[in-house]
């Protein structure tokens, strides 16, 4: 099982792939934002970017106000 980094926290998953990972982490809702080993990922190949030993994932979520 590949252990990744999200936001700081080291997991465990047994996802194949990012869009699924991020989902069941809560991590998919609304406007977001996401960054594996220092390069932006498009939210369209989130579904077809494998999940590795070691990465590093952040994911920055968009907050309104004003």
């Amino acid at each position: 099982m590949p252990t990744v980094q999200l936001n700081g926290k080291t997991l465990q998953t047994s996802h194949e792939n990012l869009l699924i990972f991020l989902d069941e982490m809560g991590q998919t809702n609304g406007r977001f934002a996401v960054e594996v080993n220092g390069e932006l990922i498009p939210k369209s190949q989130l579904s077809t970017t494998p999940i590795h030993d070691n990465m590093v994932i952040e994911v920055v979520q968009a907050v309104g106000g004003g």
